[in-house]
């Protein structure tokens, strides 16, 4: 026997010798990584890997479940499922969440069609599973900060609601009260929009803002917090713009009840919806909690195939102009004690070159605080007085109707933004011209021109301004106070070749022809002729040498952000439309520049100056509730 054994022995010696000598890898050893592939290790979990995270595995294999996972996950979750109603120690919860998570996952990949209606009660509970491990109180104090777990619940949580509560046609989800039977037990859902400024039956579905990648903005802007960020679609707004197709939501599920509860089916939960614009906390157990958001998603998806990508150039040539009707609107829901922010876009532009500032802006919690966007749509080659005057009626309308007895006071506090054109057209809601104007254009005041009285009205609706009351600051960017050097005798008469007006500009400008001075009528080309903007914005146009001249009403505060791209001194140099020197306003508050195009309103410096100004204007005892916000 003692023969056989050292014969055994030896044997065994001899082979393992061998395996070395072969070069086999032994049973328990370590692989060199790359630092890359060594994260992706770590932090594997069935959101990124679809695979269970160590921390998981660890407490499965705890309890001899782990192999049992791999064949019968279904028992394997049950069997924690009871050990969790017995044992108070989180890990079990975190531990439920990846591997419900886990099991959804393979449900919603089945060929199996039944398989695929359990899915989202998996992925429900692993919401719950999730809830419980990082919001319920319990004897275990919760994931500390340097606990990855922490993170990684709020995601499945995120995760799983999504896709426990997407159970219409194409994956949309569906918000409702409801009870819900779940593998373990039941839930009772209640509904409550007391927390967001829309109705539910205005949304013809909701979706997952994660659902959908992001492209053509620099940045996607998010928030980390609790709650699901959703785009609500709302319901008819195909086609316009009055406050937006797609809108941002959070929703949150507020659980009643703990496991023993679910399991027992006598919890409750309410289902929050939340609007970021308006809300960046919650309440729970006594905490105040950050409010997970997505600023961006919806305002990539208002833009997906709409119309308003060709409306610049069309609408400047007088072409398609009904598809967007020139006018004032709101980015969101008008919300009293909000300053309003108007965005004037320029020549052959439209609203989607403000995106970028847009994206930026809302971003910025203080800014979101106290400001909201509206912006004004015009057609742009007309000419900049008759615009001028649309931005002036379009304000002054939309204030009297949104607070007709004076009782918000912010509305009194607007911010106009205006970019090339655009800000000329700012300019003129915050001047008083007196009969400077009309003087440029035809040497004599009104009073004195022999026209009949009807012709008067509409000359000093364009040419008489006064300033708007309500506009307390203008920005101006890459703005041509003095005429863009573009714009040639050979350019505006190719512009005029190009662009179709409507007879009644064409009649009224050639009708006052001859009222003109011979200035006017050399730039017109000495003969009658329409006028149009690009004759407004000639540096040889009396009107705005005239318009360059008048100071900014007293009480409004003025800013230039000036683009210039050409090398050396910037006071000479140009942004190849604009020259400084054109751009330059004496007086303002402050003046920006940024090495750009012309196309400043998208450049990152220019827009961060933008946000200075914006909290530079806000009072100091509003900026500081905001920031303690």
């Amino acid at each position: 026997m003692r023969t056989r054994m050292i014969a055994c022995s030896a044997s065994a010696v001899l082979l393992v010798c061998l395996l070395f000598l072969s070069g086999c890898a032994t049973p328990v050893g370590v692989n060199m990584v790359s630092p890359r592939d060594a994260y992706k290790d770590a932090y594997a979990n069935p959101l990124n890997a679809g695979a269970l995270s160590d921390q998981a595995k660890y407490v499965l294999n705890r309890y001899f479940l782990l192999k049992k996972f791999d064949s019968e996950p279904a028992v394997a979750i049950a069997d924690l499922h009871e050990k969790a109603l017995r044992d108070d120690r989180r890990d079990i919860l975190y531990a439920l969440a990846e591997a419900s998570y886990l099991y959804g996952s393979q449900l919603s990949d089945s060929y199996d069609s039944d398989k695929n209606k359990l899915a989202p009660d998996y992925f429900l509970l692993s919401a719950l599973y999730a809830y419980y491990f990082t919001l319920e109180e319990r004897p275990e104090p919760p994931p500390s900060r340097f606990d990855r777990r922490g993170r990684n619940a709020l995601d499945l949580y995120n995760y799983g609601l999504w896709q426990g509560l997407a159970t219409a046609e194409g994956g949309a989800m569906v918000l409702e009260a409801k009870t819900r039977k779940l593998p373990f037990g039941q839930l009772a859902i209640s509904l409550d929009t007391a927390q967001s400024p829309w109705k539910i039956e205005d949304f013809e579905r909701f979706e997952a803002a994660d659902r959908y990648m992001v492209r053509g903005v620099s940045v996607r802007n998010q928030t980390p917090g609790v709650g699901l960020p959703l785009l609500g679609i709302k319901k008819g707004t195909v086609g316009t713009l009055s406050s937006g197709q797609a809108v941002p939501m959070t929703a949150f599920l507020r659980v009643q009840g703990n496991l023993a509860s679910l399991n027992a089916g006598t919890a409750t939960a309410a289902l929050e919806l939340y609007s970021p614009q308006d809300a960046r906390t919650l309440e729970l157990n006594n905490k105040t909690l950050p409010l997970e958001a997505d600023f961006t998603t919806a305002l990539a998806y208002n833009l997906e195939g709409s119309e308003i990508w060709g409306f610049g150039v069309s609408a400047f040539l007088g072409k398609d102009v009904t598809k967007l009707p020139g006018g004032l609107y709101l980015k969101d829901p008008y919300r009293p004690g909000k300053i309003p922010v108007v965005f004037v876009h320029g020549t052959a532009s439209s609203p989607v070159w403000w995106t970028e500032m847009f994206n930026t802006l809302t971003f910025d919690p203080l800014v979101r605080e106290k400001y909201q966007f509206w912006y004004f749509v015009y057609t742009s080659s007309k000419p900049i007085v008759i615009s001028a005057a649309d931005l002036r009626d379009a304000l002054r309308d939309k204030v009297a109707m949104l607070d007709p007895q004076g009782k918000d006071p912010a509305l009194q506090q607007m911010v106009v933004v205006g970019h090339s054109q655009g800000g000329l057209l700012t300019k003129l809601t915050a001047v008083d011209t007196g009969d400077s104007l009309i003087k440029s254009l035809t040497g004599q005041d009104l009073e004195s021109m022999k026209i009949p009285e009807e012709s008067k009205t509409k000359l000093r609706r364009l040419t008489y301004v006064k300033p708007l009351p309500f506009v307390k600051e203008v920005i101006f960017l890459s703005t041509p106070h003095r005429g863009s050097f573009r714009s040639k005798a050979w350019n505006r008469n190719l512009v005029r070749r190009l662009i179709t007006l409507p007879a009644t500009i064409v009649e009224s400008s050639m009708g006052f022809f001859d009222y003109m001075t011979d200035d006017v009528k050399k730039l017109l080309g000495g003969k009658k002729t329409v006028f149009t903007s690009a004759d407004g914005m000639s540096p040889d146009n009396p009107l705005i040498k005239a318009l360059a001249e008048i100071p900014l009403a007293p009480g409004v505060r003025g800013h230039s952000i000036i683009a210039v791209h050409t090398p050396g001194d910037p006071k000479l140099g140009n942004d190849g439309v604009v020259e400084y020197t054109s751009a330059h306003l004496n007086g303002m508050e402050s003046e920006f520049i940024v090495r750009s195009d012309h196309s400043s309103q998208l450049n990152p410096l220019a827009i961060d100056e933008v946000r200075r100004i914006l909290l530079e204007y806000m009072p100091k005892s509003v900026r500081d509730t905001a920031q303690q916000k």
